[in-house]
């Protein structure tokens, strides 16, 4: 196995567990500031104090966080001012492999269609069986090359 494939696979493998750990993880309805301050028993103006601004800056980062306008940076602070650690993480909803293998089979499908056409126009098309046959060929050798236009979309 060569360098970049062991490379590829920790990268994979970091992500998978990841995204096991966090299986189930949602965000509370009230957002995460709000949640873990209401958990720690600290009040609006007690964070404030600690962060050195005022109360109507931290309810404006708890109904920010809601929205998706708060920054990782206020995120960080906040959480460390209530002796919390911030986190952050993207993962994918399934496996790694199961969604490079999702997107193989997608190009794979364009290439055996594209040549099927031209198939077709000189009368000589393949059976369901053989183009089920070929698409999964293809999508195998797609994920054993990973060729670097796997996420480029084809132009239309």
């Amino acid at each position: 196995m060569g360098i970049d494939r062991v490379v590829a696979k920790q990268y994979r493998d970091k992500v998978n567990q990841a995204s096991m750990r966090l299986d189930g993880l949602s965000i509370p309805f009230e957002g995460w500031l709000r949640t873990v301050r209401h958990a720690l028993g600290m009040s609006g103006p007690q964070l404030a104090e600690r962060l050195g601004v005022t109360k109507a800056r931290v309810s404006k980062a708890e109904k920010d966080e809601l929205v998706g306008g708060v920054t990782l940076k206020t995120m960080q602070n906040m959480a460390e001012a209530m002796g919390c650690r911030f986190v952050y993480a993207v993962v994918p909803e399934q496996k790694v492999e199961e969604v490079i293998k999702e997107r193989a089979q997608k190009k794979a499908r364009e290439q055996v269609k594209s040549a099927s056409t031209h198939m077709a126009l000189e009368s000589q098309t393949l059976s369901d069986e053989q183009l089920a046959f070929e698409i999964d060929r293809i999508a195998t050798e797609i994920v054993e090359k990973m060729p670097s236009d796997l996420w480029t979309d084809e132009k239309g």
